[in-house]
């Protein structure tokens, strides 16, 4: 199968490094405990798994940590950037939670007021599909400090890693970030949001439900032959690209298999792909 792309690997700087502020940016009271006894939450936005995505605000805020709560899309190789704090798996897989949202509110909550520094380790951006609302409001309303640190979203990361943008002055001039995860009683009118033209639109989380998905925006009255990508393990070493169409990328898909995670855009910047990335194979060139 094809790497579509390979992220470069780096070095970071020692934890003692870091301390003596080698970005030369200043060090502010927020990431220190300016209060003895006093803990606070920090939601911490891990992009799709390369370290080099990360933000350096991120990067030394997870050294801080004493203890790090982290999703399942979470790479071991930033884990791996706190060699000592605590880690505690809070992950979520498709109706599988490893526990109930309610119970991860809770022990942020119980664990800050612990005196800890917590790092809860969110994928993508924590205010993007990513529940960081809601644990914040929690922390919060407890009377516990919480700040959110952006992560880079997946989708702004596919439209890089795969050279796909987003907007385009002759392709589209809007983008719009959906769900994938339809209920049983979707709605056409919400279907047929989606069906404006010079629009990009990229649906998170929604592979599993992709019959469905397409199902619904053609009987809303989208054509059948608007481009269609699906990206799988964005902006990881085993990325795969899968180049079709609304009415055959389903098809395209049964013979891929693409594994989870995945992103899917649709729009008229999708065909850039091949102008912009050369002779790089997708796999449906494989599959041919």
């Amino acid at each position: 199968m094809p790497s579509i792309s390979s992220p470069v690997s780096v070095e970071f700087f020692p934890h003692d490094t870091v301390k003596e502020n080698r970005f030369d940016l200043p060090i502010t009271t927020k990431h220190a405990k300016a209060v003895q006894n006093q803990g606070k939450v920090y939601l911490v936005g891990a992009g799709t798994g390369d370290p080099e995505l990360l933000t350096i605000k991120a990067y030394k805020t997870i050294l801080q940590a004493d203890v790090i709560c982290y999703d399942n899309l979470v790479s071991d190789e930033i884990l791996a950037l706190n060699t000592t704090a605590e880690k505690i798996y809070v992950g979520k897989k498709c109706h599988k939670h490893s526990m109930p949202q309610q119970d991860i509110n809770s022990l942020l909550v119980t664990l800050a007021q612990q005196g800890k520094t917590i790092v809860r380790l969110k994928s993508g951006d924590p205010f993007i599909f990513g529940r960081g609302g809601e644990e914040m409001q929690t922390v919060i309303s407890a009377g516990v400090a919480c700040e959110s640190i952006a992560g880079i979203t997946t989708a702004l990361a596919v439209a890089n890693s795969v050279n796909i943008p987003l907007t385009h002055r002759d392709h589209a001039q809007s983008v719009k970030f959906v769900t994938g995860f339809l209920k049983t009683d979707t709605p056409n009118e919400q279907f047929a949001e989606l069906l404006t033209d010079n629009q990009t639109v990229v649906f998170y989380m929604g592979l599993n439900t992709l019959p469905k998905l397409t199902q619904g925006l053609l009987q809303a009255g989208k054509s059948a032959d608007t481009p269609f990508a699906i990206i799988s393990n964005v902006s990881r070493d085993n990325e795969q690209v899968l180049i079709g169409e609304l009415g055959t990328i389903q098809d395209l898909q049964a013979k891929a298999q693409l594994p989870s995670p995945a992103v899917m855009i649709m729009g008229d910047v999708v065909p850039l792909y091949h102008e912009l990335n050369g002779n790089k194979q997708t796999y449906q060139d494989v599959l041919a």
